[in-house]
């Protein structure tokens, strides 16, 4: 990762101030027009704009200082263009690629006014997960507004498939604009000067507070089970996955087979990392793992079905541990680099986009094995059940997400600073 950051994306020159003010008055009218319209959602989307581009010029006390100019009408595009233009696909992307543009200058504001540190690759990753993240998000409190006071933003009387095909269609887009706007972005990253401007202030960075000589809670210790009872219960689910598996063959049940053999792969992962990687892997961390993977294939065995809440569980034990593997992602890079910095306030806030970007990812992925098996007649490995059903996987990862942040990551610490050791090793090597 190197070491270019994003110092310098704050230009003070005139002509980028002119216009960056002129865009500004722009969707401040839009503002009004959208309020007159009734169409609030566009309100509440334009003001947020208008606030974050605002940041800068008001912090410095200086109206010269505003975001690049290339980047707010990026952001501004669609929201132009929503009172002339109808929804559909080539506005999908638009906006989504606006949503992409306003997370690059989020990322360029948390750099230049808080204690987060990014270098240029960091922030162009921040983009492309907060776009998805944004897609989930968006749709989600759609369809609470449907539920909760009888809107149709989502529910608009189609069916609850035909909904959520629009969805994953726009998920679709979602990830495109991100992708691709992460790849122009970069191109723009190295053909700016990214030295700093005069008034452009960047403090130290602070030292991490979770470095401090106290030992790291184990998580095995919590569980109420001794670590020898955790890695007995590991082992009796994986001999229960085993027995699944066995049946699904007998029965020649393709889902059963599929799901109950990558569950059970997956519980040697941790083994194997302990192994091949020199990765401490706790026992209650093992057991976890273990405990998530065995209800989802468990579930395709009729607990799914049978069980109304199974799903919601599922969901969220699987986002807890994406969650985990977020955190210990981005503490390993926060201790192996000095260009990069993310506080423990803040820390939380990438988790949860990380794991809502993984769950749109997820829905799509799952989407596709439906539709691929609708297609060639066979049984789906992974089934949708509706838009109802999309939703409620979305809102309880979020849960799982926070669920870590409040009490796991504390005992994500040894494996977190492994991984950053195996980083530094790596380095010294090179």
């Amino acid at each position: 990762m190197d070491g270019d950051d994003l110092s310098g994306l704050l230009p003070e020159t005139e002509s980028n101030a002119f216009v960056g003010w002129g865009i500004v008055a722009v969707l401040c009218l839009t503002l009004v027009v959208t309020v007159v319209e009734g169409a609030f959602d566009w309100t509440f989307i334009t003001a947020s704009v208008v606030a974050i581009l605002l940041v800068p010029p008001f912090t410095y006390r200086d109206p010269r200082v505003m975001p690049p100019w290339e980047l707010a009408v990026i952001v501004a595009i669609p929201l132009l263009w929503h009172p002339f233009s109808g929804h559909g696909l080539v506005i999908d992307t638009v906006t989504y690629l606006a949503v992409a543009a306003l997370a690059l200058v989020i990322a360029v504001e948390l750099h230049q006014f808080t204690a987060v540190r990014m270098t240029h690759t960091f922030a162009i990753g921040f983009v492309v997960l907060t776009t998805l993240s944004v897609a989930g998000v968006w749709n989600v409190l759609q369809w609470f507004a449907d539920v909760a006071l009888g809107t149709s933003f989502l529910l608009d009387g189609r069916s609850q498939a035909a909904i959520n095909n629009d969805v994953m269609l726009e998920f679709v887009n979602a990830g495109v604009a991100g992708f691709g706007g992460g790849i122009v972005f970069d191109v723009y990253f190295r053909s700016r000067d990214r030295s700093p401007t005069e008034r452009t202030y960047v403090p130290p960075k602070p030292l991490p507070d979770d470095h401090a000589e106290t030992e790291a809670p184990k998580l095995r210790d919590r569980l109420g089970l001794s670590p020898r009872r955790q890695r007995q219960t590991s082992r009796a689910m994986q001999f229960v996955l085993a027995l699944v598996l066995c049946w699904g063959l007998y029965a020649r049940d393709l889902p059963t087979i599929a799901n109950a053999a990558l569950a059970l792969a997956i519980t040697f992962v941790p083994a194997l990392l302990e192994r091949e990687y020199d990765l401490p892997m706790d026992a209650g961390l093992v057991l976890w793992i273990t405990t998530a993977v065995f209800l989802h294939a468990l579930g395709t065995t009729g607990f799914y079905v049978t069980v109304g809440t199974w799903d919601t569980i599922t969901h969220a034990l699987s986002a807890s541990i994406v969650a985990a593997a977020g955190y210990a992602f981005f503490r390993a890079v926060n201790v192996h680099t000095d260009h990069v910095h993310i506080p423990p306030t803040m820390m939380g806030v990438f988790i949860l986009v990380f794991v809502l970007a993984a769950g749109v990812i997820w829905e799509l992925f799952e989407f596709l094995v439906d539709w691929s098996a609708a297609q060639l007649e066979l049984d789906a490995v992974l089934v949708q059940h509706g838009i109802d059903d999309t939703i409620r996987d979305l809102v309880f990862d979020a849960i799982g997400a926070v669920i870590v942040t409040l009490w796991g990551t504390a005992y994500l610490t040894d494996l977190a600073d492994s991984i950053s050791e195996r980083l530094d090793g790596r380095s010294g090597t090179e």
